[in-house]
């Protein structure tokens, strides 16, 4: 019991608004009646958990898990990228031992998923999804390819910029945060509702990463730094659980 921490409510205007008219999905998913909020009980605190069946089954994470770029008969087509970071609790300490999901499009700006049929390639050699465990510092490490913009019928010209998809699990199933990485300097951000579904500009630029030199590997990859704070001043913006 000593290790449970309370939950915290966010800090004011740096988590998504339920209901963004500017992002039209939210126009029918957003609750019509303030939320009630029910207490967690330790059923929820405590699990059920997935931490030892992950370490004992280490393996089903495949050996190219981190590495979305291999796996397959041939190379991907696009810009090869590393991106790493840390998982951290409000206190700056490194969250250990949590799942990190990522999921994204391949670089023509498309999706290996039957409800993605928009006009662009879709590459034999990329399947845009990986995961892996973070280690005792709370660090994670992914090599992937740049993912391109596309077209997503939010209004007229929408186009999402490029990002990637992140999921992180605590101690139990219930205790899970998505969201999503962006790229700095991308011209797109200014126009995304998406983005600016997050009121305070301050916490909208925690969702950019940024060019990391110490990652980048010279003649072969950029690396981008994207680090991850579960809660507190500097919490990570988040999908839709809060």
């Amino acid at each position: 019991m000593a290790d449970l921490v309370a939950y915290r409510k966010p800090a004011r205007d740096t988590q998504p608004d339920y209901l963004h008219t500017a992002y039209g999905s939210t126009v029918q998913r957003a609750p019509q009646q303030p939320p009630i909020e029910l207490p967690p009980t330790l059923t929820e605190l405590t699990g059920p958990q997935w931490r030892a069946h992950a370490h004992a089954h280490t393996a089903s994470f495949g050996p190219h898990a981190s590495d979305l770029t291999a796996g397959h008969p041939g190379e991907p087509l696009g810009e090869r990228i590393i991106v790493a970071g840390r998982v951290l609790d409000e206190g700056g300490r490194p969250v250990t031992n949590s799942l990190v999901e990522v999921w994204q499009c391949n670089a023509a700006g498309r999706y290996r998923h039957a409800r993605d049929q928009h006009d662009a390639p879709l590459d034999p050699n990329f399947v845009g999804s990986g995961r892996v465990l973070t280690d005792d510092e709370g660090r994670y490490r992914f090599k992937t390819i740049r993912p391109g913009a596309y077209p997503w019928r939010n209004h007229y010209n929408a186009w999402r910029p490029a990002h990637i998809h992140f999921s992180l699990f605590g101690p139990a199933w219930s205790t899970r945060l998505v969201t999503q990485m962006y790229f700095p300097g991308d011209p797109l951000l200014g126009f995304d509702p998406i983005f600016h579904s997050i009121p305070d500009p301050q916490a909208r630029e925690r969702l950019v990463s940024s060019l990391d030199w110490e990652l980048t590997q010279s003649e072969y990859a950029l690396g981008y730094r994207f680090d991850i704070v579960l809660r507190g001043r500097l919490e990570t913006p988040r999908e839709g659980l809060r």
